[in-house]
């Protein structure tokens, strides 16, 4: 009866893990830093990296990032060392908040969820477990995941897609 027991619960265990696993549609591992600048037209004009209409922060870097978010929107993130890259405050995390944004469709038309803000530790680590809103209807396409600053929504960090 023991047995019959401990194989009964051992099942559900394996069951309630692959069902957990089957709910994460998007998966993000790594992080790549803003690089505000993608060059200088022959005129002197500036063209800034601007992805998805979201402006691009100074330089930022991060150590690391990887996110999860299910079909019904609950997004978790985990980022270390998104700290500022450039300038007096270069290594600090000047004080500032982030918020991760998830576009969904292609760039003209792409559909924004975000998170609510969380504060950046003094390494710059971050973590982020909460619903996006607007919540997520359908499959999401073409996803794009930014990290943002929480004050003015200019963007710090991007997501690399896992791909299946």
């Amino acid at each position: 009866m023991f047995r019959g027991l401990l194989v009964a619960l051992v099942a559900m265990a394996i069951t309630g893990i692959a069902s957990a696993q089957e709910n994460t549609t998007l998966k993000f591992r790594g992080g790549i830093g803003v690089i505000p600048v993608t060059g200088v037209a022959a005129s002197g004009a500036v063209n800034l990296n601007v992805v998805r209409g979201v402006n691009p922060a100074g330089p930022w870097r991060i150590a690391d990032l990887n996110a999860n978010v299910t079909a019904d929107g609950q997004i978790r993130v985990k980022g270390r060392g998104l700290l500022l890259a450039a300038g007096n405050g270069i290594g600090t995390n000047a004080g500032a908040s982030v918020f991760a944004t998830l576009f969904c469709g292609p760039a003209a038309s792409a559909t924004a969820h975000s998170s609510n803000r969380v504060a950046l530790d003094a390494d710059g680590d971050f973590a982020i477990d909460e619903l996006l809103s607007p919540a997520l209807t359908d499959a999401c396409s073409t996803p794009v995941l930014l990290i943002r600053n929480g004050a003015n929504g200019v963007w710090f960090a991007a997501g690399i897609p896992e791909l299946k």
